[in-house]
């Protein structure tokens, strides 16, 4: 498909993503990766630097590298090398950071989605395996601070597995809708909590525009992107910066920048460097990373269905719209309460409509997760269950909804009987009183006869009135229709 053009110029975007491994240890010490600690009381004489001090590998890093790799069909690489990225920088202890350069873990792979209702793949470059740097923190002078600056070594040495893309983006939209997928990968399979305020999934998008056929332009780095408002906010006022610049004659200078939520621009922070400047050297003190192929066997044979797949399920064993399938999938508990529910109501469709509709309409109005919801998986099924069999009509379902979740009642059933909520299923009954409706609204019922429709609505209206809204509407529209008839 051609790519959409902004102002005549094609959006060309590769994101780097810094994914927090969820060990309990950092890569190369045994000190805690715990967040929230008092700033450097989890920073061991390994992440300090001091002299004397040697990096030992962190299994469980390795094993969190080979579950991606698994996961986005990537090549695992039976033997990797770790290299020194050199740079000065006064929370970088040693001077340079482990990395790995010319032979990473895990190489190319793809990751796919849909975008609206076209399917997305963006190719992956590779993925490493690295060691975060700390943190500096500036006291601002302006609020009565001293003005001073401080180091927390905290995070230094923490695992991270860098994701780089190929330049396959062509938009903020798509951008956003990649990185997301990318978080549900790995929290999925449980490599990264995912929390981005955290700081455990970051985002750098390297941006730059050309127009359609050229070679591509030079490209800006907008770096540390924490949340999805704000990687498509930077991205789109990136793109539109850049356009100016090159509609107004001046040239664009390879950067990093960084964006600031608060003025909705990115500001330049230094020249962006080449691999060239960071002299990247194999790393004399870890010897190459194996990685034998019944460890990889091992792993994926532990792994969880993954969300594709079980989206490739959800359409096939439960007859669901693709839409749907992926929808629910997008987490581990979100299609396991869909599952549950499900089962217990036979009615897998009803119980898509109603997990996509009334429960994610709860949840996002909460603020909670699915894990949180007041109403559970068994008791959604039990209340499909009774619209399925006529016990309750659509509308008196959200009444029970309504009481089951705001802990009025926890049976269904109950609820229904104490607020006398059953569909009057007695034909006679009903009969009757659609006798006395055709008798007292002639005039509707000679309009109906004369093809208009809204006058039939009308009469069921009053049906409905009259049987205080438990006359099953289905019932009332068949034996209605076969009265006038």
């Amino acid at each position: 498909m051609t790519a959409k053009l902004i102002q005549g110029y094609e959006v060309v975007i590769g994101f780097e993503t810094h994914t927090q491994l969820a060990t309990r240890s950092k890569i190369f010490s045994r000190a805690s990766t715990a967040f929230g600690a008092e700033p450097n009381t989890q920073a061991c004489a390994v992440d300090l630097a001091l002299p004397g001090t040697l990096p030992v590998m962190n299994r469980e890093a390795v094993a969190c590298a080979i579950k991606l790799g698994l996961a986005l069909g990537s090549h695992i690489a039976p033997e990797s090398i770790f290299a020194r990225k050199n740079y000065f920088y006064p929370d970088l202890p040693k001077g340079y950071q482990i990395s790995q350069f010319e032979i990473p873990v895990v190489q190319g792979g793809e990751v796919s989605f849909y975008l609206g209702n076209e399917k997305k793949t963006v190719r992956l470059v590779r993925a490493h395996l690295e060691e975060d740097a700390g943190k500096s923190l500036h006291e601002d002078s302006s609020l009565g601070g001293g003005g001073q600056s401080g180091i927390d070594l905290n995070r230094a040495g923490t695992p991270l597995l860098e994701i780089v893309t190929e330049p396959d983006i062509r938009s903020s939209e798509e951008a956003v809708a990649y990185a997301k997928e990318l978080h549900k990968i790995v929290t999925w399979i449980g490599i990264c909590d995912g929390n981005m305020q955290e700081g455990s999934f970051r985002c750098d998008a390297n941006v730059s525009v050309r127009k359609p056929g050229q070679p591509l332009g030079t490209r800006r780095e907008i770096k540390n992107l924490n949340s999805f408002k704000s990687m498509q906010q930077a991205i789109d006022y990136e793109i539109r910066w850049q356009i100016e610049e090159i509609e107004d004659g001046r040239a664009i200078q390879q950067a990093t920048v960084l964006f600031d939520p608060d003025t909705g621009e990115t500001r330049a922070m230094r020249t962006k460097e080449d691999a060239a400047d960071y002299r990247y050297f194999p790393d004399p003190d870890l010897p190459p990373l194996r990685i034998a192929a019944p460890w990889i066997d091992d792993i994926k044979a532990q792994m969880p269905e993954l969300p594709r797949a079980m989206a490739a399920r959800f359409v096939q064993q439960y007859g669901l719209p693709e839409y749907d399938a992926t929808t629910l999938t997008q987490s581990q508990a979100m299609a396991a309460y869909f599952e549950d529910a499900a089962k217990g109501c036979g009615q897998p469709k009803l119980a898509s409509n109603w997990v996509m509709g009334e429960i994610s309409r709860r949840l996002n109005a909460e603020e909670i997760g699915v894990e949180q919801a007041k109403v559970h998986s068994a008791q959604l099924a039990a209340l499909i269950g009774r619209i399925n069999d006529g016990t309750i009509s659509n509308n008196a379902a959200r009444q029970v909804f309504e009481a089951l979740w705001s802990g009025e009642g926890h049976d269904v059933d109950a609820v229904i009987e104490a607020k006398g909520l059953k569909q009057m299923n007695d034909s006679g009954a009903l009969e009757k009183i659609i006798d006395e409706v055709i008798a007292a609204n002639a005039a509707n019922v000679e309009q109906y006869k004369a093809g208009k429709d809204k006058a039939f609505n009308a009469l069921v209206g009053q049906v409905m009135k009259a049987s205080k809204g438990k006359a099953n509407p289905q019932q009332v529209n068949d034996l209605l229709k076969a009265k006038l008839a």
